[in-house]
């Protein structure tokens, strides 16, 4: 059982997403988030998964050799991908508005990495959920990019926000996905883990 395999662990959380953390502990699931600062840029030769899984191992690898034998290290990373391209996080909230006006009236990928390490094991698994925009009026797609997080989101954007209730006409998929980290996965995963 999943409260049962991580009893005796301190899980370690390295990562500063609201969402992240608010998902786990819907789990019931008691961690201690890392601060840390990773340059997130990578090879224009990836694509898709092979990049969240990339940045998702960066992340763990400043932090994977000073583990104990009993800690449990999540890292994780998300992006939206749209036209064979990834979209991260915006710069500004004039490339957000931008952002979002390209996903409108067409279908994009949410992929998000999760990479689980202890002391002599290490795994990457990796969600993708499909999301439909409708057509956005601009109106509400000022309103949202002036008062929301905008600069916080893959693809500028949360599901849970005004915009993802005006905007997303269905998802294929992960919900908790869309949000930055896939619970059901998550939990697959430590399931099948030998701990």
């Amino acid at each position: 059982m999943f409260f049962e395999k991580l009893k005796n662990y301190n899980v370690l959380l390295a990562s500063n997403s609201k969402r992240r953390h608010e998902l786990l502990n819907q789990l019931g699931v008691q961690y201690k988030i890392i601060n840390q600062n990773v340059d997130e840029s990578f090879s224009n030769e990836l694509k898709g998964s092979m990049i969240t899984d990339y940045l998702a191992k960066k992340k763990s690898s400043l932090l994977v050799n000073n583990l104990k034998k009993n800690d449990i290290l999540i890292t994780s990373d998300t992006i939206v991908w749209h036209k064979n391209s990834p979209l991260g996080k915006p710069k500004n909230r004039t490339e957000a508005f931008k952002m979002i006006k390209s996903l409108e009236n067409s279908c994009h990928e949410v992929i998000t990495s999760i990479c689980i390490s202890t002391v002599n094991f290490q795994t990457i698994v990796n969600e993708k959920t499909l999301v439909f925009f409708d057509s956005i009026d601009e109106n509400d797609l000022l309103y949202y990019t002036k008062t929301s997080d905008v600069l916080d989101r893959a693809g500028s954007y949360g599901i849970q926000d005004y915009i993802g209730h005006v905007g997303v006409k269905k998802i294929e998929g992960s919900y908790s996905n869309v949000l930055g980290f896939p619970t059901n996965l998550f939990v697959k995963t430590i399931n099948s883990m030998n701990l």
